[in-house]
C-alpha cells in the first residue's frame, strides 16, 4: 500500500448534479411559500448540507419554512431519481483518473454534502462504488467546513493502510467549504476549476494548486 488517501468532494468535482440540485431546490421553496432563489445563488452553496444550504439561501425564513423546504427538497430529489430524470453526469476523465489512482495503490473516498442515499445511489449508477473506502456524508456529520467527515476517511483509510494520516492525505475539491475543511482538519488540498467556485476563491482559501481537468489532475498526484 502506498499510505496515500485522495478524498473526493462529489457533486462540482466527481459529478455535474447542479440542474437536478436547482430544480430541487425551487420545487422546496415554492413548497415552503418562499421566493425561489436565482441560481447561480444555488450553484454558490453547493457542497454544504441541506439546511446550512437552506439557511444561507434563506436565512430570514422561519423554522417551519426551513423544514419544509427540506422535506420537499428530499422528496423531489427521490422522485427525480425514482422516475429516471435525475441528472449527474461524470465530469469528462473522472473515472478515468479514479482507476489510475487505485491502480498506482491510492486510497480512495468521498467527502460530501449528499445524504447516504444520494452518494450511493450516484456512484452506484456509475459504477464506482467499489473504488471508495470510505463514504462520508451531510447524515452522520455536520456540513462543511467541519473537519468531521475528513477525519472520519481518514481512521477508516487507516484500518487498511496504517500508514494512512493527515500528513498523507489529500482533499480535492471545487468549492471554498472543501479547502477550509481541510485546512481544518489539516490536511493539504487541491481544487478543481471545473466545479462551482473560481480558482481565485479557491486559491485564496488555502489551496495548494488547481487543476484544469482530471488529467492535471491525476498528473498532480502522481
Amino acid at each position: 500500500m502506498s499510505g496515500k488517501l485522495a478524498i473526493f468532494d462529489c457533486d462540482g468535482t466527481l459529478v455535474d448534479g447542479q440542474a437536478s440540485i436547482c430544480e430541487a431546490m425551487e420545487i422546496a421553496f415554492d413548497a415552503a411559500d418562499l421566493p425561489a432563489p436565482d441560481r447561480h445563488s444555488v450553484r454558490r452553496i453547493v457542497g454544504l448540507s441541506l439546511p446550512q444550504a437552506l439557511s444561507e439561501l434563506a436565512p430570514s425564513a422561519s423554522g417551519n419554512q426551513r423544514a419544509a423546504a427540506v422535506d420537499a427538497y428530499k422528496s423531489a430529489f427521490r422522485s427525480s431519481r425514482l422516475e429516471g430524470r435525475l441528472q449527474e453526469p461524470l465530469f469528462d476523465g473522472i473515472p478515468e483518473l479514479l482507476d489510475r489512482l487505485r491502480d498506482a495503490g491510492w486510497l480512495l473516498a468521498v467527502a460530501t454534502g449528499k445524504s447516504d442515499r444520494g452518494l450511493f445511489s450516484c456512484l452506484m449508477t456509475h459504477g464506482l462504488n467499489d473504488h471508495f473506502v470510505s463514504l462520508q456524508t451531510a447524515d452522520r456529520h455536520p456540513s462543511k467546513p467541519h473537519p468531521a467527515m475528513l477525519e472520519a476517511a481518514i481512521a477508516d483509510a487507516a484500518l487498511i493502510d496504517d500508514a494512512v494520516n493527515t500528513d498523507s492525505a489529500v482533499m480535492i475539491g471545487d468549492t471554498t467549504f472543501d479547502i477550509t475543511m481541510a485546512r481544518s482538519a489539516r490536511v493539504r488540498s487541491i481544487g478543481v476549476d471545473w466545479g462551482y467556485h473560481t480558482p481565485q476563491e479557491l486559491l485564496a482559501e488555502g489551496a495548494e494548486a488547481i487543476a484544469r481537468n482530471p488529467r492535471e489532475l491525476g498528473a498532480m498526484l502522481l
